[in-house]
């Protein structure tokens, strides 16, 4: 049996891992503002508690960006990948039985670091599937199932939370990772050099990596190693700064609605999802911009600085008109939505393209850790703003805004000054004085 183009089903299966990922890990954020009180903790209280649950999330995930990218270099990603989803769907469980702050917290741990195992397993797949000329279009994929996620999450989370309770809701979601572990293992049988059901043309335009130094193998370098190289540094850093404004809305948009328009969960559900919907359009266009100047001959590295810096346009105008009108916008809600929608729109296009640099920038089974240690970067980017947001709201959220509009250029400025001009020549640059990355 051979299937014609078996590389679309792969990441199209890690797409919907990914939509999965953000159900799960949106629930607690959407439901929050509305289950607190069943935990004695006060009004005043409410922004607190959620960022140390969101803390103790992010913790976990930082250390399993990094750890998850090794073992996915290490086991492969068809098992890293059941090993990741199988952590998560039984830690979103346990959030049913949860019965205090603590237990809360508890397993937001558990989630947060076998949750984390989905980027570089989707990174490093990315990496095995694809040449480089397709490859932002299947990081956009997979990116908009982060969208994805979170446009159904709103109101899905809602219409279960409305007709059976959060205990009931969190038990329910649990279920669809255990369900998507049949198609992947069934599907994704093999590395593409060894499947079965590929067409010898697609196996063929598969393993053309479009690399000048192919004939290198690549030994895996530990984490001190790859700090060395100056690339490396300019994906951590990007993320570190750029991650932080996505997660600002992903945390705080349900409280954010519920605070500044008077939302009820039936509202949230109603209008949460429309700025997410706007994401996954970026995400994919994001991929399709990039990858298009690349068939026109443009190198790889302008054309995912190219899209960088469109998406980072609209990111920077969008979050400083919000910040300038939002005293007004409580009057018009559309406008609000539209304005987080253009610069999660933004974040989205500009994302794809810094997350595939890893599979650019680096060979074999140093994908997955520099894509780990992306990852980490940015959660301790993310952490800091985290903490931020109940000091920065008290008197409204006009500095919410412009603490993600001073973010932008920043991230920026790392990806257009510090990364390499020709990522695709690394290899070569040092297989002379070092091994290929």
């Amino acid at each position: 049996m051979k299937w014609k183009g078996l590389r679309w089903w792969i990441i199209g299966l890690i797409g919907m891992a990914t939509i999965i990922n953000y159900i799960d890990r949106s629930a607690i954020n959407i439901m929050w503002p509305y289950i607190y009180r069943e935990f004695g903790i006060a009004d005043a209280d409410n922004k607190s508690a959620l960022a140390l649950i969101t803390t103790f999330f992010m913790i976990a995930y930082a250390i399993g960006q990094t750890v998850t990218g090794k073992l996915m270099d290490a086991i492969g990603t068809r098992l890293g990948m059941v090993v990741s989803i199988v952590g998560w769907s039984i830690s979103i469980a346990l959030h049913a039985v949860a019965r205090s702050l603590v237990s809360f917290n508890l397993f937001r741990f558990m989630l947060g670091v076998s949750e984390a195992g989905n980027w570089p397993g989707a990174t490093k797949s990315n990496a095995e599937w694809f040449p480089v000329r397709e490859r932002a279009v299947a990081q956009g994929i997979f990116g908009a199932g982060a969208s994805l996620g979170s446009v159904v999450a709103a109101p899905a989370i809602a219409a279960l939370y409305l007709a059976f309770g959060w205990r009931a809701t969190f038990a329910l979601i649990a279920i669809l990772g255990v369900a998507w572990i049949i198609p992947w293992l069934v599907i994704n049988k093999a590395s593409p050099d060894k499947h079965p059901w590929l067409t010898e043309k697609e196996r063929e335009h598969i393993l053309d990596r479009d690399r000048p130094v192919k004939s290198v193998t690549a030994a895996p370098k530990t984490w001190r190693q790859l700090l060395g190289y100056k690339n490396t540094w300019g994906i951590l850093l990007s993320r570190f700064f750029i991650d932080p404004v996505w997660w600002l809305f992903v945390t705080w948009l349900p409280t954010f609605l519920k605070e500044q328009f008077h939302f009820d969960m039936k509202q949230v559900g109603a209008f949460a999802w429309l700025p997410y919907l706007c994401a996954a359009i970026g995400g994919l266009l994001g991929g399709f911009y990039s990858s298009a100047r690349i068939r026109k001959g443009v190198p790889a590295a302008r054309a995912r600085k190219e899209a960088i810096s469109i998406g980072s346009v609209l990111m920077l105008v969008s979050l400083a008109l919000t910040a300038f009108y939002l005293p007004s916008l409580k009057e018009n809600i559309n406008l609000a939505i539209g304005l987080i929608g253009t610069t999660l729109f933004g974040f989205q296009f500009i994302i794809g393209n810094i997350q595939t640099l890893p599979a650019d920038y680096f060979h074999g089974r140093n994908v997955g850790t520099v894509a780990g240690m992306g990852g980490t970067a940015a959660v301790a980017g993310t952490l800091i703003t985290t903490w931020a947001v109940p000091f920065i709201t008290r008197g409204g959220y006009v500095w919410f805004f412009v603490l993600g509009a001073a973010l932008v250029p920043v991230a920026w400025t790392c990806i257009t000054f510090i990364v390499s001009r020709n990522p695709l020549s690394v290899g070569l640059q040092h297989q002379t004085k070092h091994q290929t990355v």
